[in-house]
């Protein structure tokens, strides 16, 4: 069904995820999904796969076409700008809108990696922090453990937030692990932090939904013997907070920025 005519200035919101074999994969964007829908209401929000998942981008589109919507902002729900946001999800757009007479979809930048996503970190963290005292918590060493790319720019981001969060929270050492295309893996960082003299090593997954490569972080950390392992990102506050801003920044922020509630 289409929007009533008050709403339909605005921008529809597709969420652009990847996609998973793994039925967690789905189930989390289907939270996160409704958590960005509960925080701006009156703004059409819609989800599209690229693989293995459905409904396809290109499916989800067909049907905002045939409701009559026009006017859509994709927001890649992805943790750094590389091949799937700059070539992939682009090129899924572009196609489409060559399809459908009158489509104008516009891609706004990926949510992460942004220091807000710091405190959904640390909130997956403290989830599993054992009793730890705020001495002993400071001198946990941390991996952020992210799926990997090929791309520099991609790497050197996620290496950035992880010094961020090592300034911000006063941790003893805050260092980056890849589980795919980059070195070092999960494993190898946190022996490289246990050869340093630190003690106590926390693996804090910078991945938004279950599947193969948090997977791949999970054996990593469990065959280095990591001491925690937090959860996912999944369906963060954060991760919702940031989706609407990225929506509202291709929207038009002025107009867009009174829809959302918190």
């Amino acid at each position: 069904m289409g929007r009533t005519p008050a709403d339909r200035g605005r921008p529809v919101l597709l969420l652009v995820a990847h996609g998973s074999r793994d039925p967690r994969h789905a189930a989390t964007v289907a939270a996160l999904t409704a958590r960005v829908r509960r925080r701006a209401p009156g703004l059409r929000v819609e989800t599209g796969f690229l693989d293995f998942t459905v409904p396809g981008v290109d499916q989800v589109l067909a049907r905002l076409h045939a409701d009559g919507e026009r006017d859509v902002v994709a927001v890649p729900l992805l943790l750094s700008r590389a091949f799937h946001a700059r070539t992939d999800i682009p090129a899924v757009l572009a196609a489409q809108e060559a399809l459908l007479p009158g489509l104008a979809v516009r891609q706004a930048d990926v949510p992460g990696p942004d220091p807000l996503l710091l405190g959904a970190l640390e909130r997956r963290l403290a989830g599993v922090r054992a009793g730890l005292s705020p001495a002993q918590w400071r001198e946990t060493g941390v991996v952020l453990a992210s799926a990997g790319s090929s791309d520099p720019g991609a790497l050197a981001a996620v290496g950035r937030l992880a010094r961020h969060w090592r300034l911000a929270s006063g941790r003893r050492a805050v260092r980056t692990a890849f589980a795919s295309a980059a070195t070092p893996t999960t494993a190898d960082a946190v022996r490289a932090l246990r050869a340093d003299g630190v003690r106590r090593v926390a693996v804090a997954p910078f991945v938004i939904a279950p599947g193969r490569l948090p997977d791949r972080i999970l054996a990593g950390a469990r065959a280095a013997g990591a001491d925690l392992v937090a959860p996912v990102l999944g369906d963060a506050p954060e991760l919702a907070a940031l989706v609407l801003r990225r929506w509202a920044a291709a929207a038009g922020a002025p107009r867009a920025d009174r829809l959302l509630t918190g």
